[in-house]
């Protein structure tokens, strides 16, 4: 029997390959799934809020970056542990060690994978996520500006926010709304009733506000006094009314990293969210890790142990209840950091652990076992 040796690099890229694509389809199939859950958890803009489709879509595709963070390693896990499966059990990778193949050799190709992920994960929790969600956050911000002409139905009477009444007669095609009655008891005890016979949304200074004009606006104190006022112009803050801030707050995973470990003292909510600043920059350093982390415990699932042509359902059923558990442990780390800062070094752990774990059982210098009921070496060779 000849035996035809393959070049080595060749070999690699061929377990490069087996790992590559089932990574992209898991990472695809779970991305689909994934962006349909944040759907229907955003129905609320198309529901509630009236937001166009566009809107919609776009707050949807925006909140994508992160969670593919969180399905790379998932991805990376399941995609590995088939291709594996696969080689392993058609005796591809024991004809490998059989042909003088160090492990190293073996599975680099399944490291080289799950490093590129890793640095594919680093950009996006470095500078993506924060960049697209400012623009997610920005255009919600702008949905609730635009709430407010969506809130006027011509011919009846809305009731936005609590305390807050608005009627207006109709809205033609540019916009203008007619005859419109504005009613808003404050809880400070004064009551504010606005008539106008045209108003129209626009923006002053960065704030949405209504331009009233030729109207009429009556202040009465609950403590006694009324207050009259004609206008041929008058300029409602809508915010105000609404109760809503002028400014966005961005949240910590809308932060850059420099901003997460170093908050600026100026600012009040910064001060007091130091902790959860600082334990959401460590969790973006932390998140990527995990790529690695589950490739180490997949490779060690079916490299780890003896040859079995019945298969390592067992052993893949331990590595993805161990992926579980590492991931929540990761989170609840996260969680307790953002209370006690000293904890924050606790969230490498998880990862860490993993990689450590799954080097140790790959790469240990032992011979290779068979089980009892894997086949010869000879025949594997003939069956190659």
């Amino acid at each position: 029997m000849a035996v035809h040796f393959i070049p080595m690099r060749l070999i690699e890229r061929y377990f490069f390959r087996q790992f590559l694509w089932p990574t992209l389809a898991a990472a695809g199939a779970l991305t689909v799934v994934a962006i349909l859950s944040e759907a229907v958890s955003s129905l609320r803009l198309l529901i509630s809020d009236r937001a166009s489709a566009l809107v919609f879509a776009k707050v949807i595709l925006l909140a994508t970056p992160q969670l593919l963070v969180l399905i790379l390693p998932i991805a990376i896990l399941v995609a590995a542990l088939i291709a594996l499966n696969r080689l392993h059990t058609e005796n591809e990778i024991v004809i490998c060690f059989a042909g003088g193949a160090s492990r190293w050799r073996v599975i680099s190709p399944a490291v080289r994978l799950a490093c590129l992920a890793t640095l594919v994960s680093f950009v996006v929790t470095f500078w993506i996520q924060p960049i697209s969600f400012r623009a997610m956050r920005d255009t919600l911000e702008a949905a609730r500006t635009d709430l407010v002409t969506s809130l006027i139905r011509p011919g009846a009477f809305t009731h936005p926010a609590p305390g807050l009444t608005v009627y207006a007669q109709s809205v033609d095609q540019n916009g203008v709304i007619h005859n419109l009655f504005i009613d808003h008891a404050s809880p400070a005890g004064r009551d504010t009733s606005i008539t106008a016979q045209e108003g129209r949304l626009t923006s002053r200074g960065g704030a949405p506000v209504l331009l009233l004009r030729q109207g009429a606006n009556a202040a009465y104190s609950r403590s006694g006094g009324l207050e009259f006022l004609s206008f041929d112009e008058y300029a409602l803050d809508v915010r105000s009314l609404l109760g809503e801030s002028r400014s966005v707050r961005y949240k910590p995973s809308d932060r850059f990293m420099h901003e997460l470990f170093f908050p600026d003292r100026r600012i009040a909510w910064d001060v007091q969210h130091a902790g959860e600043l600082l334990a959401e920059g460590h969790a973006r350093i932390a998140a990527p890790l995990y790529n690695l982390a589950f490739m180490g415990l997949a490779l060690a699932a079916i490299l780890g142990g003896a040859f079995s042509r019945m298969g390592y359902g067992g052993r893949i059923a331990v590595a993805a209840a161990a992926a579980l558990g590492l991931r929540i442990a990761g989170l609840a780390a996260q969680a307790a950091a953002a209370h006690s800062p000293a904890l924050n070094l606790l969230q490498y752990g998880p990862p860490l652990l993993a990689i450590a774990g799954g080097a140790a059982l790959v790469l240990m210098d032992v011979r290779l076992s068979r089980s009892p009921d894997s086949p010869p070496l000879s025949s594997a060779l003939a069956t190659a």
